[in-house]
């Protein structure tokens, strides 16, 4: 059984952190899925596809990996750069504002 641990990414739609703290150990999936003919519906024989593994940290998800024999491949997470500059939103309605006001 091969399986991937990593930490997921924010949301595209928002830029809050939540749910990203935990790392998770999710199977790869070993059949492709099959469309039912009658319903449109897709489906897989592959129920290991189906369970995702939540863990606190990297270290406990490995050692659940080692101990039950699972084949893990580790993705780092690619942290976010710190792009907050000084003042932000509120400093475009300061009183000690440089530049002119244009509205």
């Amino acid at each position: 059984m091969r399986a991937r641990i990593f930490q997921p990414a924010r949301t595209a739609m928002s830029s809050g952190t939540a749910k990203t703290h935990h790392w998770f150990l999710e199977f790869v999936p070993t059949q492709a899925r099959e469309v039912d003919p009658l319903m449109g519906w897709t489906s897989s024989s592959d129920t290991q596809a189906q369970v995702r593994l939540q863990f606190e940290t990297k270290e406990m998800a490995v050692e659940y990996a080692r101990e039950n024999g699972i084949d893990a491949v580790i993705q780092q997470p690619q942290k976010r750069k710190p792009n907050i500059r000084a003042g932000g939103y509120g400093e475009n309605f300061a009183t000690g504002r440089r530049g002119a006001w244009t509205h």
